[in-house]
């Protein structure tokens, strides 16, 4: 059967619900039919049996000369009166004289009236039915059996049997066939959708599957299969925009670490030349090294796979520990720190200080002035920023600055790669948090991160859902 058609099975389902159906109906009116012609020929033979009855308690003549002609109608009503050692008084033709009760039925009589059938009356196995009554005349016992043949009847029945046999599998097929146009009309959405999925390709990623207008299970299916494709295509367009922008950012450095190789293998250069080309080597492949790193932790992030390993901070030792760290790349401008002494988060440290050296390293490589690293704490929450005294940014860049590969001066060719602020994003979203960027009203640029200020939601190296009103996720 798992190899059977849908619409087939669905057919063969309801054919035999209806056939059920129809034979338990079938039987139902073939009883309730019977029963009817059982009841109408015991009324008929009640009637006859009061009717004889009366003639046999007034009549002076016997019954076959005093009975109206509808009760001696051969072979369909007939009538015998017995008395009381069961010898025959009268009977109407074809009877003669042998009796309709033998001694057992003639003494059930005295109790009441008496209803059976015998196949040996008329003809060898031909049924009646009939009905002894006992009747005091002239205060003589006698006993009155009327009787009718059941060949009527059961001529009725084998008519409406043969009807069930013939006119039933004939239904069957006809509910069937119908059975099976209204599976195939309803699986019909579903075909055009299963036509229309394989012509969906990497080429027309735009296209949708047909919904259907009803609002049923299927549209409903049709609907969550466009949703899904909606995000596969959204997904599709990252991972291309991530690859192409992976592609530029290693082109550039990838280009002057080949052109700085090139000049060094160049004959006549001096030992200073060589090694300035070898430093400019040297720093490029740092860079490829960072990229490379930063791409990683990217391509984690969006596969949910972040590793966060969780302990309590000290975020005063953290944020220390970040200035020192830039304070020899400061050239002469400072690196503050303002937190609470005894101020703590569950975060993972190395994370978080990452995502705090980004924001340094941004605030030293674009702004100006002294750079600021603030903590403090908002109820359930730990808010971190980094501030510079530069320009700020753009009007248009804070919407976009945790989107990958952005930059606010786009013209910069060895900067950073543009994925500083996404990996605070995703370190960010990875504990449960968010990250900002704002122009600030008296000058400079802020960026901060909102934590959780307990437990980081989620398990570890599985990235929670982001809290409402994250910034646009980065990429």
């Amino acid at each position: 059967m798992s190899r059977v058609p849908l619409r087939l099975k669905l057919t063969l389902a309801f054919a035999g619900l209806m056939a059920l159906v129809l034979t338990a109906l079938g039987g139902f009116v073939y009883l309730r039919f019977a029963s009817d012609l059982d009841a109408s020929l015991d009324r008929n033979l009640r009637t006859r049996a009061d009717d004889v009855t009366a003639l046999v308690r007034e009549a002076d003549s016997g019954l076959t000369e005093a009975m109206p002609t509808g009760l001696r109608r051969e072979d369909e009503s007939f009538a015998q009166v017995l008395d009381g050692r069961g010898e025959v008084v009268d009977a109407t033709p074809p009877l003669g004289r042998r009796p309709l009760l033998d001694a057992d039925q003639l003494r059930r009589t005295t109790l009441g009236p008496l209803t059976f059938e015998r196949y040996d009356v008329l003809e060898p196995g031909d049924p009646v039915r009939l009905l002894a009554t006992p009747v005091l005349a002239e205060e003589r016992r006698l006993v009155v059996v009327v009787g009718a043949s059941l060949d009527d009847s059961e001529e009725a029945l084998e008519s409406l049997l043969a009807l069930f046999l013939v006119g039933g599998p004939v239904a069957l097929a006809l509910a069937s066939l119908a059975g099976y146009g209204v599976a195939a009309a309803a699986l019909r959405p579903v075909e055009a959708m299963r036509r229309r999925a394989a012509e969906i390709g990497e080429a027309e990623p735009g296209r949708r599957l047909p919904v259907p207008a009803a609002d049923d299970e299927i549209a409903r299916l049709g609907d969550t299969l466009n949703a899904m494709l909606a995000r596969l295509e959204a997904a599709f367009d990252r991972e291309r925009t991530f690859v192409s922008d992976a592609s530029h950012e290693l082109r550039t450095p990838l280009a002057i670490l080949k052109t700085e190789l090139e000049l060094a293998l160049r004959a006549g250069r001096s030992p200073e030349e060589l090694r300035e080309a070898l430093q400019s080597a040297a720093e490029e492949t740092d860079r490829l090294a960072q990229l490379a790193e930063d791409l990683l932790v990217i391509a984690r992030s969006d596969q949910g796979r972040l590793p966060i390993r969780t302990s309590s901070v000290m975020l005063a030792d953290l944020l220390e520990s970040v200035r020192v760290r830039f304070a020899s790349r400061a050239e002469g401008r400072t690196i503050t720190v303002d937190v609470p002494g005894e101020l703590r988060v569950r975060a993972d440290p190395l994370q978080l200080e990452q995502a705090l050296g980004n924001l340094v390293d941004n605030a030293l490589r674009y702004g100006e002035g002294e750079v600021r690293i603030e903590a403090e704490s908002t109820g359930d929450r730990v808010i971190l920023r980094v501030r510079d005294e530069g320009e700020g940014f753009p009007a248009d860049f804070a919407a976009t600055a945790f989107e990958r590969f952005t930059r606010a001066d786009t013209a910069r060719t060895r900067g950073g790669s543009g994925l500083g602020l996404a990996i605070v994003h995703a370190i960010a979203e990875a504990h449960g948090g968010r990250a900002a960027a704002a122009a600030l009203s008296e000058g400079g640029a802020e960026v901060s991160v909102e934590l959780p200020a307990g437990a980081v939601h989620g398990e570890e190296g599985r990235l929670p859902q982001p809290v409402p009103g994250t910034q646009a996720e980065s990429g």
